[in-house]
């Protein structure tokens, strides 16, 4: 008995690009196209990020599909977009993964009027000088000297004429609040405050240290090599084309089919998209994983953490 060849599946590289119109303004034929008779299933993709665990459903087909190609600058700025979405969505997975809620810290640096950096490079460079200071500092310190240093920073560089301005933003483990501040030796103002998640971790502060200011600003992420990746796992037979229809329409059937899925998380929010050009829709699903209450202490220097200090 010969046995049948697998089809072939073809599936969206850019299946988010592709799948746009929110379900609150679909149609009867976004709905309708969920039973099209090109659907051949959906690949639900699994994203763990330490507490976060984020699930991506899209469909693939029997035959190629894709949609309607842009062209010109409309195509640029769509590309810009998707590039500037999924750096936020990296970097917060990334926070996600290495970072500990009311224990490790996020830290801003500026510069005084006056002593910007001349460019975006000797920005960076003050970076780098300041991360070996922080090294050295845990070498000297018999305590730490074992201690591997994570850290994710982000440098913003903008000028605009003769108008320049410049500040970085740091996340990292360093142990020592108070001279992760005082290492800054580039004047300006310093600012720090313990980690404080939410139902999506950390990502509100991911978001907001990524966001775009505009084409005349660098900004640019820097992580340390030693941060752990986001874990991704991709399945073709997880979701069927029947549960997938079932959890587009009800949110209340979703909520509780990935609780099943998943029993040590707790179901957060869902989103569901469709496609004028494709048959289906993009699922997109956030979660929590369900951790024992933790307990806020007073840190080394005396404060509650999460508490935002004065700057300096």
């Amino acid at each position: 008995m010969s046995r049948k060849k697998n089809q072939v599946k073809h599936v969206l590289a850019a299946y988010e690009e592709s799948f746009v119109i929110e379900k609150k303004d679909s149609s009867e034929s976004h709905i309708d196209s969920l039973r099209a008779g090109s659907l051949a299933g959906y690949r639900v993709k699994t994203i763990k990020s330490g507490p976060i665990l984020e699930v991506e459903a899209y469909p693939f087909w029997k035959v190629p599909h894709g949609p309607r190609k842009k062209r010109g600058e409309d195509s640029t700025q769509a590309q810009k977009n998707l590039n500037d979405k999924n750096t936020k969505k990296h970097v917060t997975r990334l926070i996600n993964a290495n970072f500990r809620n009311y224990e490790d810290i996020w830290l801003t640096y500026t510069y005084p009027k006056g002593k910007m950096p001349a460019d975006f490079e000797q920005a960076k460079k003050d970076m780098t000088n300041l991360i070996r200071r922080m090294k050295n500092w845990l070498k000297k310190r018999e305590r730490y000297k074992d201690f591997e240093l994570k850290y994710i920073y982000v440098t913003e560089y903008t000028r605009d004429g003769n108008k320049v301005r410049a500040h970085h933003h740091m996340v990292t483990n360093f142990p020592d609040r108070d001279d992760a501040e005082k290492l800054w030796n580039c004047g300006g103002r310093t600012q720090s405050r313990r980690l404080q998640s939410d139902d999506f971790g950390f990502e509100g502060m991911a978001r907001y240290i990524t966001k775009e200011k505009g084409n005349k600003t660098m900004k640019r992420y820097t992580p340390s090599r030693n941060l752990k990746q986001p874990t991704v796992t991709v399945s073709d037979t997880k979701l069927t084309r029947r549960r997938a229809e079932k959890i587009a329409k009800d949110e209340i059937s979703a909520h509780e089919i990935f609780q099943q899925w998943h029993k040590n998380y707790q179901f957060k929010d869902m989103q569901v998209n469709f496609s004028d050009f494709v048959s289906g829709a993009y699922l997109y699903v956030r979660m929590k994983r369900i951790d024992s209450p933790i307990k806020r202490k007073l840190n080394r220097g005396g404060d509650k953490d999460g508490e935002e200090r004065p700057s300096h």
